[in-house]
């Protein structure tokens, strides 16, 4: 028994090695719960919570704009930039263009020649008017010699018949001569001035051939080439173009919109307008009402409204949208306070 006991207090764990073994595992446990915490308190800041977020820069925020003092806004409506001045170009005669001397988007003069048409057939004809002109005055020029001659046939006829050598007969005959050059004379004229007119107008159609831009503007359109037939009526079906290009003045842009009947009467000449194009919605554009078209549409019940850009710019374009704002002049706004 004296020998089991003492394997059994082998067997024996000492209090104090049970006591440290407790306190070491608690370092660890509490080691692991501060690496837990560090870890927490990065996330959180990591994610924004530890810094209160900087106060927006006032520099960088659109605010909305003001109405103009004393001003408000009567009434809304949308409409289209449209060209007071706007002309499709096209030739006073049907012929064949041999050359286009223009793009779209170009700015052109008053006088710039844009296409020309083929002239052949018409130089033919002017050198055959000026070649009749030619022997017309020829032929002008022989009859004057003849009835100088026939002036002094005449006049020494009058003589002899004085003189009693020569009879009533011959001075008849002198006479009648002389008349009758006078007469041819007077119908060559008339061929020589015929035949300078023949010109003229062959010259005139001639000019005709070369199309000119009627006004200083912008060729929004190229609606012919080199070898299409172009007429100023519509002749031979789709393949005889009525124009060449279409060219618009800009500056005589405006915009048009259409107001409904009801509210009219909001509406008067020269008043105040903002206008906002769809593709620019948040540039306003001072305008001004130019006038109140005298007319209604029946079947849409509205009025149209003609309104004026204070100030163009190369942004705006024919055919845009635009949205306008219609405000109270200062006297309007002043009855209305009081």
């Amino acid at each position: 028994m004296a020998g089991k006991d003492k394997h059994l207090d082998r067997l024996h764990i000492d209090e104090s090695d049970r006591a440290g073994g407790k306190s070491r595992g608690g370092i660890w446990l509490l080691g692991i719960a501060l690496i837990l915490v560090i870890i927490s308190v990065f996330a959180w800041r990591s994610l924004g919570g530890a810094e209160p977020k900087d106060p927006p820069d006032p520099a960088t925020q659109i605010a909305p704009e003001p109405e103009p003092a004393g001003q408000r806004t009567v009434l809304n409506a949308s409409g289209y930039v449209t060209a007071r001045r706007k002309a499709t170009v096209s030739s006073k005669l049907t012929g064949r263009v041999t050359a286009v001397l223009f793009e779209e988007g170009s700015t052109v003069q008053k006088g710039q020649v844009l296409a020309r048409l083929d002239d052949s057939e018409l130089n033919a004809q002017l050198q055959l008017a000026r070649a009749s002109q030619r022997a017309a005055r020829s032929l002008l020029a022989e009859t004057q010699a003849l009835a100088k001659d026939a002036r002094r046939q005449l006049a020494r006829t009058q003589q002899l018949a004085k003189d009693g050598v020569v009879g009533q007969a011959a001075l008849d005959t002198a006479a009648t001569t002389l008349d009758a050059l006078l007469a041819r004379l007077a119908n060559q004229e008339e061929q020589i001035r015929v035949a300078g007119q023949q010109v003229a107008l062959v010259e005139t159609r001639l000019e005709d051939t070369v199309i000119r831009a009627p006004f200083d503007g912008v060729a929004i359109s190229k609606d012919a080439q080199p070898g299409e037939m172009v007429s100023p009526i519509s002749a031979g079906g789709g393949y005889t173009r009525t124009g060449v290009c279409t060219l618009v003045d800009m500056n005589s842009l405006e915009i048009e919109v259409d107001v409904g009947e009801s509210y009219i009467g909001r509406i008067r000449p020269e008043q105040p307008v903002l206008a906002a194009l769809d593709a620019y919605p948040d540039w306003k554009i001072p305008s001004r009402v130019i006038t109140i078209v005298p007319t209604a549409d029946r079947q849409r019940a509205t009025v149209r409204v003609r309104i004026a850009f204070e100030t163009l710019d190369a942004r705006i374009l024919p055919d845009m949208g635009v949205r306008v704002t219609f405000l109270a002049g200062e006297t309007e706004a002043g009855d209305e306070g009081s």
